[in-house]
């Protein structure tokens, strides 16, 4: 089955480019689109697409709280938000992943990272371009208020390795070669922290290492 996409962005010539490059790929389709935020929620509740394009800025209902009413913490069933930004360091990024994104794209990455990101999100891995990612949680994370939570219970050694890697951007690949141990091991820890930490995704993970001090 195709990875089903909605673009959501107020600029018509920015969700032609997206949906020209992502339409260019046999196991991607592109289901909808909007041209705010209100009507980027009601799409995707809709049609519930694999993947959101979300753009920040918006006019009505912007793409920060369109992502908390589809990906937010009292969601029940949250969908794949990838946040779409014009600037790297855009205060309401670190909201956005805050609110349930499980990544950000600036908007001229190119199409073959765009489609990476697609990927990315349908498959669960949290992180899009998770060395930009990291870099702006690392930017912002001493200059809002610290919100992490203690874990369910402690997290064994191995556990706090995995978390440690996955805050550093490190992919699962990545983390088996530096760790030396398996795909499945590796799974296995994120798994498990992830429980404990009550966190939905990678992203939430990272967010947690970095505002916990577990990552400077």
């Amino acid at each position: 089955m195709p990875v089903r996409v909605l673009i959501a962005d107020d600029q018509a010539m920015v969700r032609t480019g997206f949906r020209l490059i992502l339409e260019g790929e046999p196991d991607i389709e592109v289901v909808g689109e909007a041209a705010d935020g209100q009507d980027a929620v009601r799409l995707a509740r809709e049609l519930r697409p694999d993947v959101t394009l979300m753009d920040i800025r918006m006019p009505g209902i912007d793409g920060l709280q369109a992502t908390k009413l589809l990906a937010g913490p009292e969601v029940a069933d949250p969908m794949h938000v990838v946040m779409v930004t014009t600037f790297g360091l855009d205060e309401n990024v670190h909201a956005a992943l805050r609110a349930g994104a499980c990544g950000f794209l600036l908007k001229d990455a190119g199409a073959t990272l765009l489609i990476e990101a697609v990927h990315a999100a349908s498959h669960g891995e949290a992180l899009v371009s998770p060395a930009i990612t990291t870099r702006l949680l690392s930017h912002f994370v001493g200059s809002v208020p610290r919100q992490q939570s203690e874990p369910d219970s402690p997290l064994t050694q191995r556990e706090v390795d995995v978390v440690k890697a996955v805050a550093r951007g490190q992919t699962n690949a990545e983390i088996c070669e530096s760790l030396v141990v398996s795909l499945s091991t590796v799974k296995t820890h994120l798994a498990a922290a992830q429980r404990k930490l009550r966190a939905r995704n990678r992203t939430e993970m990272a967010i947690w290492a970095w505002e916990s001090g577990l990552v400077r």
